[in-house]
């Protein structure tokens, strides 16, 4: 049951408006069974809002089916990056407080953002902002996979070089979000996965989008991708690209009033 709350939201946490343009490049995007999945199972395509849009690569995408898509976000510059459709409104909101009307959104998404929300504020806007049997997706890919060598290298990077410099909300994506509170009609959902095939230049510029990495850089002020670089050349071998994989995780469920 939702009612009206009072609370003080916590202080925004933006990892993203720094290097909006890396992000744009290096970040894949959302597979399309995906959006195959939710357009199968929500109830309306008047409007849907993407929350934590980003550079609107999710909003993008839905407004291939929606009337109406809200894209909104903390960082102004990273949805400065984003794709302009005309059926696409951005916002520089918090997640926790929109200017969204209520009972106007027929699907929420959140891709890779959530663990960022303060939970409780954010699904009462959600629950605020959602027609009545309106469909919610957050879902977030966790650490990418390679060849078993390549592996190793940037395993270390991430839990000895950069382990102590990552926000503790990291920890909701390694369990792929399967502990994050959740108060909608849940559905099951399929297993989906992002595959690329990259050079080792693409794959350093992913690694510096991590947030983790950019904290390491900001107080320690070096690039911690040059500590692995020499292991991940050889790791690497003489292929040009190989192989990267991330396992997809999304919990999904219906707002009921």
């Amino acid at each position: 049951m939702f009612v009206n709350i009072e609370i003080d939201l916590k202080p925004l946490i933006d990892n993203f408006s720094a290097g909006s343009a890396d992000y744009a490049t290096f970040r894949p995007e959302s597979p399309i069974e995906v959006f195959d999945f939710l357009y199968n199972k929500v109830n309306s395509f008047e409007t849907a809002w993407d929350c934590g849009t980003g550079n609107g690569q999710v909003a993008a995408e839905l407004a291939n089916r929606f009337v109406k898509v809200y894209g909104t976000d903390i960082s102004e510059e990273q949805m400065l990056l984003a794709k302009r459709k005309d059926n696409i409104q951005y916002l520089k909101e918090r997640a926790e407080q929109t200017s969204l009307k209520d009972d106007s959104i027929g699907l929420t998404t959140v891709a890779q953002a959530i663990h960022w929300f303060d939970f409780e504020r954010f699904y009462h806007e959600v629950h605020r902002v959602s027609k009545p049997d309106a469909l919610f997706a957050a879902w977030t890919y966790s650490t990418f996979k390679l060849s078993d060598a390549i592996n190793e290298v940037i395993d270390r990077l991430y839990t000895e070089i950069t382990g102590p410099y990552w926000d503790k909300e990291r920890a909701y994506v390694d369990a792929g979000y399967s502990t994050i509170p959740f108060v909608f009609d849940e559905i099951s959902t399929p297993e989906f996965g992002i595959v690329k095939y990259w050079n080792i230049h693409q794959v350093a510029g992913y690694l510096r989008t991590w947030s983790g990495v950019k904290h390491y850089i900001r107080k320690e002020n070096q690039d911690p991708v040059l500590l692995i670089w020499d292991d991940l050349e050889k790791a690497w071998g003489s292929s040009e690209l190989t192989e990267v994989r991330w396992p997809v995780h999304m919990r999904a469920g219906y707002v009921r009033k």
